[in-house]
């Protein structure tokens, strides 16, 4: 099977195709770039003692005849070109027009709900498509699948990742996907995370941080009273865990509540969360005013994380004393409740022993989308159509391939 991988030439891409560069299926890798001399570097690197033929071609996705002509060429598609609210939507239909099977790590909520939308054509088209298979969304759906199937009834759900606190308290690290602002922690016994900054490695600010401002800002999608409605971000939600586990996180953007919506059907409400420290939190919420008043652009937000200027971090001053922390909360986690054996529950599932996997946010994204994209090309995702992660991949075999690409890593499960 030919992998075409867009974007292969980024952070994620990269490890992502490393990873695909192993399966079986994969019988030649083409890493694919709008800048060529990226993906021939990236191609050079990985081809040395890969098993199979790995090749360099320039695609951008904005080039629609290339673009296609790139697909047809492809029996599968590893899509990691970002942002998905700008380019998700194009590619998967070009990938269905083509009849080309897709994965991705789309972690913005608007392009999820109209690429859902495209289940019918890629079923007449036989195309299997699995949308936002990355940490969060991707490992975060899987543990919450697996939290809600403790449960008899489910009322709500909660997907989480970390931002910038880790398992001990005092301890700091980057989001799962997003880094944060390198100046803006409250607590003075934290140092700065390892991997925070919102450029790539060329400099330039990156889809992921773009990305980010877009789902801290206007409405974003949440689950009340078991309907997917929209509402401000950086709401918020305080939870009581099982294990001791009790604290303040805050929503955020994210397709984690418009898949489990349709998938587990909670009776309650859903929302993405970040775990997140005080101080990080209220220059967040200074970045939103400023973002919804019109005083910055998504790209010039995420360069003022990169820089936070002295006077939004005064107003996040301001703000701290007013929030909540995150307490004993998990870093990475999904919590459900509802009821079992008639009675009120909340489950828990949480990973473990990935302090190193999540500090890195190109493994913690690639190495998922790798694993996921095994089951996509081996026919374990057998249905044609457009698929959030929870209802097609195979939960205990993806842990099980997790936790040998990184040791240490497991999920734990309370009730």
């Amino acid at each position: 099977m030919r992998l075409l991988a867009l974007g292969g030439a980024g952070a994620m891409g990269r490890v992502a195709a490393r990873v695909a560069a192993a399966l079986p299926g994969v019988h030649e890798l083409v890493i694919a770039d709008r800048d060529l001399d990226a993906a021939r570097r990236a191609a050079a690197a990985l081809a040395v003692g890969a098993p199979v033929p790995v090749r360099a071609s320039r695609v951008d996705v904005t080039d629609g005849p290339r673009l296609r002509a790139a697909l047809a060429d492809a029996d599968a598609v590893l899509n990691t070109v970002g942002p998905y609210y700008r380019y998700g939507l194009d590619v998967l239909r070009a990938a269905i027009r083509t009849g080309t099977h897709y994965l991705d790590i789309c972690d913005d909520w608007e392009p999820t709900v109209a690429m859902l939308e495209l289940d019918e054509e890629a079923r007449a088209a036989g195309v299997r498509a699995v949308l936002g298979m990355g940490a969060s969304p991707g490992v975060s759906n899987l543990l919450a699948a697996r939290a809600a199937a403790r449960l008899d009834t489910l009322t709500d759900v909660y997907t989480a990742w970390p931002v910038d606190v880790g398992d001990q308290p005092g301890a700091s690290r980057p989001a799962s996907s997003e880094p944060a602002p390198s100046s803006a922690d409250s607590s003075p016994t934290d140092s700065p995370p390892a991997d925070t900054s919102p450029r790539d490695a060329n400099g330039e600010i990156s889809a992921a941080a773009v990305h980010w401002m877009q789902q801290i800002s206007g409405t974003v999608a949440a689950v009340e009273g078991g309907r997917l409605v929209r509402r401000p971000p950086l709401r918020p939600v305080t939870l009581d865990l099982p294990g001791g586990h009790r604290g303040t996180a805050y929503t955020v953007g994210h397709p984690e509540p418009v898949t489990l919506h349709r998938s587990l059907r909670p009776g309650g409400d859903a929302a993405n969360l970040m775990v997140v420290t005080v101080g990080t939190a209220a220059y967040l919420d200074v970045l939103r005013d400023d973002l919804d008043a019109g005083r910055l652009t998504n790209e010039t937000a995420a360069a003022d994380l990169d820089r936070p200027t002295v006077r939004r971090t005064l107003r996040a001053a301001v703000r701290a004393p007013r929030l909540r922390g995150p307490g004993t909360l998990p870093p990475f986690f999904a919590a459900a409740t509802g009821t079992r054996d008639g009675r009120p529950a909340v489950a828990l599932a949480r990973l473990t022993g990935a302090e190193r996997f999540l500090a890195d946010m190109a493994e913690a994204t690639g190495v998922p989308a790798g694993l996921g994209l095994a089951q996509l090309l081996d026919g374990t995702v057998r249905p044609a159509g457009v698929h959030p992660p929870e209802a097609v991949i195979d939960a205990d075999r993806f842990f099980a391939d997790l936790a040998r690409q990184c040791p240490g890593v497991a999920v734990v499960e309370d009730l």
